[in-house]
C-alpha cells in the first residue's frame, strides 16, 4: 500500500533515543513534531504519548494515519547492557569455543591485561550435536537427532527462552540446520530459534555464529514488545500498517522485525542518514558530511552522490567504545557511520591524569543533565551550553521544559582541581572537547573510508548538532553548513523517507577467471525472489527496484571490497566488467592495484526496495531580505574567547530569501543554531538555514 500519496493521509515516525522519544506527523500540507523524555521502564510510553499529542494538535483522529514507522534503540541496549533473554547455543561439535575464541585477533598490540568482550552465551548454555557439511555442501556426517533431542533437554532444565542454532557451513547446505530447528521447536514449544542460514548465512563463522547469538538473545524482548506496542495502537483505534526501521535504511513489517531484531540495531541513526541524503538531493550537494547529535551519542555518515556509504559488518558492545575490535561483531547491512559519546548528556569529567574529557557515560533522560532538576548532578554538554548562553532556561524544548540554572552552575563548580573557577569557562572546555572530538572522529572516519573533507557541505540535525555545528565546521575547514527543517526531530522524519526494503546476502565463492555463471545467477535469481516477497509483504502495489553487489579481493587478502553487478542474468563477459569495477573501487580505495593476482569473489549480496517519491528541488530565492531580530543574547564564542552579543531570531519568523550575519542564534522548539562569528546565514528555498564561511577581509 503507497500511503505516501493518497491525499488526506497522515504519516507519523517515531524514534525511541537513549534521551529523548522523538514523534513526527506529517499530513500533505504541515509537519508537528515533539520531543518528550525517554521512558525505559516501558518505552512505548513516550512514543503513545507523543503521538496522542500530536494527533490533538493537527486535529486528527487515529483513522486519519495511514502509516507508522517506528525506530527503537530497544535491541542496542538489550546487547549493551546485557538485558536478553536466557539465551543457549547449538553447534557443531567441536565448534563450542567459537563465540568466545573469535578471530584471536587483538584490538590492542601491547595491553596484557586487555578485556575482550564476554560471549552473550555462557560455556554451560553452548552445547554441541555430532553433524558436519563441507565448504561445498555435502554431507560428511549426517546430523545426530538423538544428540539435538538430548540438548533440547537440557535448554529445559535450565529454562532457556531462546536457542541459536550455529552449523559449519549451513550458509552453503542449510538442511542440518532447518532439521535441528523442527526439532527444537516441537521440542521446546514457546522457545524462540534463531538459525544462521537464516539470520546471517555467509562464510566466517564466528561473525555468522555471534549474529546468529544476538539475534536469539535480543528476540524474545523485541518480539514482545512490537507485540504489545502494534496491539496498543489497535486499542488507540489505529488500522494502519506499522513498520520498523532497518540498520540498512529501509522499512519492514512487524512480522519480519521480530524475527531478526538484530538487523533493527543502529535503526535510528540509519533513519538519521536518510534524512541527510533527501536534503543531499533536494539541494543538490554531492559531497556531504552528516552530522546528527542527540542525547547520548555523536553519529557522523559520509554521503555521496545522494548515498549514505553502507557497510556489511557492525560492532555492538564495545569494551572500548572508540575501539574497533573491542566489540561483538554483527554480520547485517548497515549505514556505515562513526559513532562517539559526544551527545547533550554526555558527562564532564576528571580523568586518572587530571585532565577534563567529556563522555561517553551519559546522564541520558534519567536523571538527565543536572539543569533537568530531576536528580543529576554531574555537568553535561547541555549543561554547557545553557552556561554559555547557546540555550535559555525559560524557552528550552518550546518552553515545555524550565531549565535549572542553578543546579546547571553548581555541577560545574563541582569539578576538581580547575584552574576556572567561572562556570563559563569551565562550560568553554567542556563545548571545546566535545567539539573536538566530534571533528577528530570525522578526520579519521574520512581516512578509513578513504573520503576527502575538501569541499564537502556539513548538514546538522538531531537537538544538539545545531548548536555545535558551527564550531565543527571551523575545525574541519568547511564553509557551508546546513540546518533543515525539523533538525532536531532528524531521524524521525528520515523514517518517512524510507522505502520498504531488504537486502539478503549470501556466500558463494566464485574467482573471476573460473566464474560459473550458472551457479551464481542460480543464487542471485533465489535470494531476489526471497527479498521482493519480503518487500511485497509491506506493499504489493508499489513498484520495486534492485540493486546487486558482489564483495571482492585479490586472493590471500582478508578484506573484501564492494562492486556493483548487473541486475540481468551474468554471461562469461561478465567476468571483464566484474575484474574492471574491482580495479576501479581499488585504486579509489587504496591508491593502486595489486599485480598479477586472481580477483575472487565471497559474498553476494541483493536488495529490493519500493521506488522513493521524486525529489523536490526548490529555487533558490534571491538573499535580500535582511531578517529583524526580536533580541539580543550574550554567548561565550569559543572561537574568539569573549563574550559576544548574538542576534536573537526565531526561526518559524525567517522565510526564504532571509539572510543575517553572525554572531546569531535561530530558536525553534526541538533545538537552536549557532551562529558563530565567521559565519552568516540566509534561509533558502526549502525553508533550510544555510550557514556559509565568511570570506577573510
Amino acid at each position: 500500500m503507497n500511503t505516501a500519496n493518497r491525499p488526506g493521509q497522515a504519516r507519523i515516525g517515531a524514534d525511541i533515543g537513549g534521551t529523548f522519544t522523538d514523534v513526527v506527523l506529517e499530513t500533505p500540507t504541515r509537519r508537528h513534531s515533539t520531543k518528550l523524555l525517554t521512558t525505559y521502564d516501558a518505552p512505548e510510553r513516550a512514543l503513545l504519548d507523543g503521538v496522542t499529542l500530536l494527533l490533538a494538535e493537527a486535529g486528527l483522529g487515529a483513522s486519519d494515519v495511514g502509516l507508522v514507522v517506528h525506530g527503537t534503540t530497544l535491541a542496542t541496549n538489550a546487547l549493551i547492557e546485557r538485558r536478553g533473554a536466557r539465551t543457549a547455543l547449538l553447534t557443531t561439535e567441536g565448534f563450542r569455543d567459537v563465540l568466545e575464541m573469535g578471530t584471536e585477533s587483538r584490538f590492542d598490540q601491547y595491553d596484557i591485561a586487555m578485556d575482550k568482550p564476554p560471549p552473550l552465551i555462557p560455556r554451560p548454555l553452548r552445547l554441541t550435536v555430532r553433524e558436519r557439511v563441507a565448504a561445498d555442501g555435502a554431507v560428511l556426517l549426517p546430523l545426530d537427532e538423538a544428540g539435538v533431542l538430548a540438548a533440547a533437554e537440557v535448554f529445559r532444565r535450565e529454562a532457556v527462552q531462546s536457542v541459536a542454532v550455529g552449523f559449519l557451513h549451513s550458509y552453503v547446505n542449510p538442511a542440518h540446520e532447518q532439521r535441528a530447528a523442527a526439532l527444537l521447536r516441537e521440542a521446546l514449544p514457546g522457545v524462540m530459534v534463531s538459525l544462521s542460514c537464516e539470520v546471517s548465512p555467509e562464510m566466517r563463522e564466528y561473525e555468522r555464529f555471534s549474529t546468529t547469538a544476538a539475534n536469539a538473545y535480543v528476540q524474545p524482548i523485541v518480539a514482545s514488545y512490537l507485540g504489545r506496542l502494534d496491539d496498543k495502537l489497535r486499542a488507540l483505534g489505529f488500522g494502519c500498517p506499522l513498520f520498523l526501521m532497518l540498520s540498512s535504511g529501509g522499512l519492514t513489517t512487524v512480522e519480519t522485525a521480530a524475527r531478526f531484531p538484530v538487523r533493527l540495531v543502529e535503526s535510528g541513526p540509519a533513519g538519521g542518514a536518510l534524512f541527510a541524503a533527501a536534503v543531499a538531493a533536494e539541494r543538490g550537494i554531492g559531497q556531504m558530511l552528516a552530522l546528527d547529535v542527540g542525547g547520548t551519542t555523536a553519529k557522523i555518515c559520509y554521503i555521496d552522490d545522494g548515498r549514505p556509504q553502507s557497510s556489511q559488518v557492525f560492532e555492538v558492545a564495545r569494551v572500548h567504545r572508540f575501539r574497533k575490535g573491542s566489540g561483538l561483531p554483527l554480520r547485517i547491512p548497515v549505514v556505515e557511520m562513526v559513532e562517539i559519546g559526544a551527545g547533550g548528556g554526555s558527562i564532564a569529567r576528571i580523568d586518572g591524569a587530571g585532565r577534563l574529557a567529556v563522555g561517553p557515560r551519559s546522564a541520558a533522560s534519567e536523571p538527565g543533565p543536572a539543569c533537568y532538576g530531576r536528580g543529576g548532578n554531574e555537568p553535561t554538554v547541555t549543561d554547557a551550553d545553557l552556561a554559555l548562553g547557546r540555550i535559555a532556561a525559560d524557552s528550552f524544548a518550546g518552553g515545555k521544559m524550565q531549565l535549572d540554572a542553578a543546579a546547571c552552575e553548581r555541577a560545574l563548580l563541582a569539578l576538581p582541581g580547575l584552574r576556572q573557577t567561572e562556570p563559563a569557562l569551565r562550560a568553554l572546555g567542556i563545548s571545546e572537547i566535545v567539539d573536538e572530538a566530534m571533528a577528530s572522529a570525522a578526520r579519521v572516519h574520512a581516512v578509513e573510508l578513504g573520503l576527502r573533507l575538501e569541499g564537502r557541505t556539513l548538514v546538522a540535525f538531531g537537538g544538539c548538532a545545531p548548536l555545535h555545528a558551527a564550531r565543527v565546521a571551523e575545525k574541519l575547514g568547511i564553509d557551508e553548513v546546513v540546518i533543515p527543517r525539523s533538525a532536531g526531530v532528524g531521524s524521525a522524519v528520515g523514517f518517512l523517507r524510507a522505502p520498504i526494503a531488504y537486502e539478503i546476502a549470501r556466500s558463494l565463492h566464485q574467482q573471476l577467471d573460473a566464474l560459473d555463471t550458472a551457479a551464481v545467477n542460480s543464487l542471485l535469481q533465489a535470494m531476489s525472489a526471497e527479498a521482493h516477497a519480503i518487500v511485497r509483504q509491506g506493499d504489493a502495489t508499489q513498484a520495486r527496484t534492485e540493486r546487486r553487489t558482489a564483495f571482492a579481493r585479490y586472493r590471500g587478502q582478508g578484506y573484501e571490497i564492494a562492486i556493483e553487478v548487473p541486475v540481468r542474468p551474468l554471461t562469461a563477459d561478465d567476468a571483464a566488467l566484474l575484474a574492471q569495477a574491482f580495479e576501479q573501487a581499488y585504486r579509489a580505495h587504496y591508491g593502486g592495484l595489486a599485480v598479477r593476482l586472481p580477483i575472487e569473489i565471497l559474498t553476494w549480496r541483493v536488495a529490493a526496495a519500493t521506488v522513493a517519491p521524486p525529489v523536490e528541488r526548490m529555487a533558490m530565492p534571491p538573499q535580500t531580505q535582511a531578517a529583524r531580530p526580536e533580541g539580543q543574547r550574550e554567548v561565550l564564542d569559543p572561537g574568539l574567547g569573549q563574550v559576544c552579543r548574538h542576534a536573537l531570531y526565531r526561526r518559524s519568523a525567517l522565510r526564504p530569501g532571509d539572510t543575517l550575519a553572525g554572531p546569531a542564534l535561530i530558536v525553534e522548539d526541538e533545538t537552536t543554531t549557532v551562529v558563530s562569528p565567521a559565519f552568516d546565514a540566509h534561509i533558502d528555498g526549502h525553508g533550510y538555514i544555510v550557514l556559509t564561511r565568511r570570506a577573510a577581509a
